[in-house]
């Protein structure tokens, strides 16, 4: 399909737009580390909330949903919609103690918490680990997404939209920090959750469909709108939702919902201007992130299943493009050529504004640990905070660079998401309890790092060429999960924790709520933590029935249950009165 001269237009103005505003904090970004990667410390609550919910609306982000409601329905997007569990703990748990750290970025923590040549080998490991080699995934599964839309809507090769969207965004990204990031990621935000809206409404409108009270109607998609499974088949009720719900939340570690906060959500508490301002921002995040922003790209691919029912007829309306590229993710961009120009134009700006916010982000934080936690740590630890960020800004360029090969070998966004679960099955635990067990240690983290890796290899490489049975994703996240949680606990229990001089630093630091530590460190006279452990847990109950109330609510209202929404708005207001009165317990007023 061929966009109209008023489609480039309206991309055009988007772009142009985007740079300039990026642009503009070129020069504050670089006056040093601590301008480039973390804005000065200065940044608003809603502001960074707003710049996570934008980072986390990716390009991929819809065409894994649409893979999800094909494959499995609506409800399949359980498997990520249980992370609302975990990103309520971090708001209500862990918000306030990463701000409290004062870290540049969250792998510093290491040499915080843990004592010894260990540590400083775990940070600098991680560093790699993370900044370079997981991060790539990331961007590879972004940027893959990315060429299927350059595919279907502009006819471009893989080759040619790696080329284009990853250098823009590299300039982009190299230039402007964190600033220019979180500045664009408001414009960004609103231009993609318009695009997704119009998205959803003209699919509406397809003869195959009928509108929404047509869509509703139809009898082949009454399974596929379930918003919980069918119970009746164990076997798919637990890998779509009682896994995600009682393992998976807890014990993986997974971008943008890591137990207990980390990478760039991390990155933006480690920005805000003060304690509840970090708070403010992740609670903001994950009520957007879960409860505003889902049905549109559902409905999408509701539709899509009307108007592309088979594989062989989203190949049949694009018979041009390379056919390892079609599959179920296809079926979002393949219902954007319905659009009429200028709208068209404005739903390709959106989906680039999706793909900008997220790899800008993905850049800042991977070059974040290059340079700080790697080059200037061990390579250079003299190095001015300009040569900082001169590092920093070359290692954007190699993570795109490294980003942009691996997306031309990945098929689908569900793989990526596999691939992202597996590897952090069953390290998620550690995250939680070395904030409040002192017992956790250096050789935790690297047990269960480095068995989680193994577990991960084992069942993408070495299980299907021994011709082992086959297992669901489900079950491999289970086995990924005992094994190495068992694994690093059972190293916890055989090593000595950090010396007794680490703890009681990292204690008169942080100031954990609970008196959890009381007996390996001096509590002494110093400010204690408002509210305690049950006023959180209560908090986090509530916030995460307020939200998900509101994301069963809004269904129900599409799909014309008016007693069922009803009760579900009723539900989510009240725990949102109950929730907002609760919090003065938890040291925030308002």
């Amino acid at each position: 399909m061929q966009l109209a001269p008023l489609d480039w237009i309206v991309v055009a103005l988007y772009g142009l737009t985007v740079v300039a505003i990026g642009l503009r904090f070129a020069r504050r970004a670089g006056a040093g580390a601590d301008e480039f990667f973390l804005s000065g410390r200065k940044l608003p609550w809603w502001m960074l909330g707003t710049s996570m919910v934008a980072t986390t609306f990716s390009t991929d982000t819809p065409n894994l949903v649409a893979d999800f409601v094909r494959r499995g329905g609506v409800a399949q997007n359980w498997s990520w919609w249980a992370f609302l569990i975990t990103g309520m703990c971090t708001v209500f748990f862990y918000a306030r103690l990463w701000r409290r750290s004062g870290a540049l970025t969250d792998i510093e923590f290491y040499e915080l918490r843990y004592s010894g040549r260990a540590a400083a080998f775990l940070r600098g490991f991680r560093a790699i680990y993370l900044g370079v080699f997981y991060n790539v995934v990331i961007i590879a599964t972004v940027t893959l997404a990315a060429t299927k839309i350059g595919g279907v809507l502009l006819g471009l090769s893989p080759l040619q939209t790696v080329l284009i969207a990853g250098s823009v965004t590299m300039l982009y990204s190299a230039t402007s920090g964190l600033w220019g990031v979180v500045a664009t990621d408001l414009i960004l935000f609103a231009v993609a959750m318009v695009g997704s809206i119009a998205a959803a409404v003209f699919a509406l409108q397809q003869p195959e469909v009928g509108g929404l009270a047509g869509l509703v109607s139809k009898p082949e998609l009454s399974s596929a709108m379930r918003l919980l499974p069918d119970f009746s088949d164990w076997s798919v009720a637990l890998g779509i939702f009682v896994i995600p719900i009682a393992v998976q939340w807890w014990s993986a570690w997974y971008p943008g919902a890591e137990p207990g906060g980390g990478g760039y959500v991390a990155q933006r508490m480690l920005a805000a201007r003060n304690e509840k301002d970090s708070m403010k921002a992740v609670l903001w995040f994950n009520i957007a992130h879960y409860g505003l922003r889902p049905w549109p790209w559902i409905i999408v691919a509701l539709c899509s299943m009307l108007v592309y029912p088979e594989l062989s007829d989203i190949q049949a309306r694009f018979p041009a493009l390379d056919p390892s590229l079609v599959g179920d993710d296809l079926a979002y961009p393949a219902m954007l050529v319905f659009l009429p120009a200028g709208l068209l134009g404005l739903v390709v700006a959106s989906l680039a504004a999706a793909y900008m916010s997220t790899i800008s982000t993905q850049l800042n934080w991977g070059s974040s640990y290059v340079a700080s936690d790697f080059y200037r740590r061990f390579v250079n630890p003299e190095a001015s905070d300009r040569r900082i960020v001169a590092v920093g800004r070359i290692s954007t360029v190699g993570l795109m660079a490294l980003g942009a090969a691996v997306a031309l070998v990945l098929d689908t966004a569900g793989q990526g998401f596999q691939i992202l679960l597996q590897i952090g099955a069953g390290t998620g635990l550690i995250y939680l309890l070395r904030w409040f067990w002192h017992r956790v240690n250096v050789w935790s983290e690297l047990t269960g790092m480095t068995i989680s890796l193994l577990v991960a290899v084992h069942f993408a490489w070495v299980h299907p060429t021994l011709g082992l049975p086959s297992l669901d994703s489900w079950e491999q996240l289970v086995v990924g999960v005992a094994v190495t949680t068992v694994g690093w606990v059972g190293v916890t229990l055989l090593t000595l924790p950090a010396d007794a001089a680490t703890l009681q630093r990292f204690y008169d630091r942080i100031r954990p709520m609970g008196r959890g530590w009381s007996k390996v460190v001096e509590i002494g006279e110093g400010p204690i933590e408002t509210g305690g452990l049950a006023a959180a847990v209560l908090a986090w109950f509530l916030g995460c029935v307020l939200v998900y109330a509101a994301l069963f609510g809004t269904g129900f209202i599409l799909y014309g249950q008016g007693v069922a929404a009803a009760a579900a708005v009723a539900i989510s207001a009240a725990a949102g009165i109950g929730l907002w009165r609760l919090l003065p317990r938890l040291g925030w007023s308002g």
